[in-house]
């Protein structure tokens, strides 16, 4: 650099700095996410213990899951109590939030904000009230941090955040709304897939304390069903190669990856058809129940039900049972009941 003249040396800078321009401009258009591998079973881990819990299966005995911890599955149900209630009691029936929030964590909430058109009565997305309600809890149990976020499909994320009323629900109670950022998300390789081999997911996920998944139940045109399972969708950057490898195995491949604490399915009005956006009134079913289950598939099997179906009827959540994800195997279970 020292033999370079003045001239070329200004010349030099500009050169770099068009460059650092442009290649910003290409991030924007098209993004090149990092690589983070995740270590598959066996290899030297860590000693301290991941921050993904895995969800307890069907081989665990009654006096484990009659524990002080709570159920293993509870529904809250009933139409004398509101969305945020029912939220309330289904959360402390099973082990109460504490069980998954730890003063300090970092914890993200992931609702399905799948769009930008319907308001919630439409229930294509999920109830403000009920993720209002578990961000009040966290907060409550001295979370450092609070988050919800979303990848919608249709229209603008923060037209979506609003339109669904969860902007304004989780900012009434102290949490914040994060608009997903390009520049997050990183590149995965998923270990032993079957039909998913790498995909693009949002660092953060990845790195939170603690991930409550909240998906509203309600109708899919090709999966049947969008529960708990589906709804891990909305953190990965390009949804489209789930489609084209085979999306029921692509979302059991991308659930080996993201392991929510806690899930909280929203049935307090199911979309019963034309899902996933809906649009009419008439498809909707006044349910007034809330599931929740540190067993992603557990709480998927029982919200079929809803729908007059089983886990096993769903291909996503039968195959999710098969490779050990949970258990859809609901009369092995103890489940709480509470009518609200």
């Amino acid at each position: 650099m020292s033999n370079l003249s003045r001239r070329d040396f200004l010349r030099y800078l500009m050169t770099l700095s068009a460059a650092g321009i442009s290649t910003y401009l290409s991030s924007c258009r098209r993004l090149e996410p990092t690589l983070i591998e995740i270590p598959t079973e066996g290899a030297n881990l860590p000693t301290e213990a991941p921050r993904a819990s895995t969800p307890p299966t069907a081989e665990s005995t009654d006096s484990e899951l009659i524990s002080t911890e709570g159920a293993y599955l509870a529904v809250a149900r009933g139409k004398a109590a509101g969305p945020d209630e029912l939220t309330r009691r289904a959360i402390a029936a099973v082990g109460g939030i504490e069980r998954y929030v730890k003063k300090g964590a970092d914890v993200i909430v992931k609702p399905n904000i799948c769009n930008a058109y319907h308001s919630p009565e439409y229930a294509s997305t999920t109830n403000p009230a009920v993720v209002a309600a578990i961000v009040a809890l966290c907060l409550d149990a001295g979370a450092g941090r609070v988050r919800v976020m979303d990848f919608p499909f249709g229209g603008k994320a923060q037209n979506a955040y609003e339109t669904s009323g969860i902007a304004q629900a989780v900012e009434s109670v102290g949490g914040e709304m994060e608009l997903m950022n390009l520049l997050k998300y990183k590149k995965v390789e998923i270990p032993n897939p079957m039909a998913l081999k790498k995909t693009e997911i949002y660092g953060d996920i990845l790195n939170a304390d603690t991930v409550i998944n909240v998906p509203i139940a309600k109708h899919h045109s090709g999966a049947k069903l969008t529960l708990g399972l589906k709804n891990l969708m909305g953190v990965i950057l390009n949804r489209g190669t789930l489609h084209a490898n085979g999306l029921h195995q692509s979302i059991v491949d991308l659930s080996t990856v993201v392991k929510p604490q806690l899930t909280v399915i929203d049935a307090t009005s199911i979309l019963v058809a034309n899902g996933p956006t809906g649009g009419s009134l008439n498809d909707v079913r006044q349910m007034d129940t809330v599931i929740a289950s540190a067993d992603v598939v557990a709480a998927d099997a029982y919200a079929a039900t809803l729908f007059n179906m089983t886990g096993a009827d769903i291909e996503y959540i039968r195959l999710a049972d098969e490779l050990g994800l949970g258990s859809m195997d609901l009369k092995s279970l103890n489940i709480e009941t509470i009518d609200a």
